[in-house]
């Protein structure tokens, strides 16, 4: 049987989602590792998961999803309380549901979400430092906003990938890219069917030049049309960037927050 997990993570103490050890031998620097871990434990089984988006060495995510089989007569409390109870404190399963067996947590989903949060002020952070990227110069979150909205669409994003990324091509497609401010903090939100390594802190460490009043705003449209990552402004750090969540069409029965209306 195929079932769906939620999986809420602090990326700080890791090193990033996908496991590092050969399937099944224990691995503890990574999500995927003390995940299955847990998992397998419940099982009383080897059990293997796939998830909706891998996520890097310091990123957390708000509801990584992922997908596993097992013929185990496990309920669904059993699968998320009792993976739960083996997981360390940093990683936590929400909630479980079972799913078709064609479904995939990779393939099967929509949309990608990914949110960037930045305290911009000419003091550090002590309180919720993990979670927060810093940035002291000022920042016009409406200037970066407008110069994102270039990027909205389906184009090339080679300016923003990093020289490590696998995927065969570097088309994507741009849902939503939202710049707000609330205080110190400044929040990117971004929305794509699916995302190159690195290009959510890459956009944003282009955005951080122009909010900083170092670029113009049309410099976000001229980088994406060069393709060339060496033009673009560094990688932002992972520290602010959280994984959202994927977006699945609704008959596959999840819940509302990884579900399209």
């Amino acid at each position: 049987m195929r079932y769906a997990i939620g999986v809420e993570y602090d990326g700080g103490g890791f090193r990033g989602w996908q496991r590092l050890s050969k399937p099944g031998e224990p691995d503890e620097a990574t999500v995927q590792g003390v995940l299955e871990t847990a998992l397998s434990s419940v099982a009383d089984a080897r059990i293997d998961t796939v998830c909706a988006g891998r996520t890097d060495a310091g990123v957390h995510a708000q509801c990584q999803v992922a997908h596993f089989d097992s013929e185990a007569g496990r309920d669904l409390r059993a699968w998320t309380l009792g993976a739960t109870t083996r997981l360390p404190p940093a990683v936590s399963v929400t909630w479980c549901r079972p799913v078709a067996d064609d479904f995939s947590a990779r393939f099967s989903a929509v949309a990608r979400r990914y949110r960037y949060r930045i305290l911009n002020r000419r003091v550090r952070p002590a309180l919720a430092r993990q979670w927060l990227s810093w940035h002291w110069r000022p920042l016009q979150a409406e200037a970066m906003h407008h110069a994102a909205q270039a990027l909205i669409g389906e184009h090339d994003f080679g300016a923003f990938r990093s020289a490590e990324c696998e995927a065969t091509h570097g088309r994507r497609e741009l849902q939503r890219i939202a710049v707000d401010r609330d205080g110190d903090v400044v929040t990117i939100d971004v929305q794509a069917n699916a995302f190159l390594h690195h290009m959510v802190r890459n956009i944003v460490g282009s955005l951080l030049e122009v909010g900083a009043g170092a670029r113009p705003g049309d410099w976000i449209a001229e980088l994406l049309a060069s393709r060339d990552r060496r033009l673009a402004g560094p990688t932002a750090p992972a520290s602010g960037l959280v994984f959202v969540g994927p977006l699945y069409p609704a008959m596959h029965g999840l819940p509302a927050e990884v579900s399209l209306d």
